[in-house]
């Protein structure tokens, strides 16, 4: 499993326990989490692609 897929997998979790949050304190928490989660699933997706190009550029 990439990184990427592991920090997708996080947001997703997070933005489920911000659904199932009763206080607003919490789902404020869990929605800060997402968003850092899927952005890190982000850049690390831009790495995986870049280190993908150059591993062909190579072989």
């Amino acid at each position: 499993m990439r990184d990427s897929e592991t920090f997708t997998a996080n947001a997703v979790r997070c933005r489920e326990e911000a659904d199932a949050a009763t206080l607003d304190n919490v789902r404020d928490r869990c929605l800060r989490a997402e968003a850092a989660w899927a952005a890190m699933a982000s850049r690390s997706r831009r790495s995986e692609r870049a280190r993908d190009e150059r591993v062909a550029a190579v072989a």
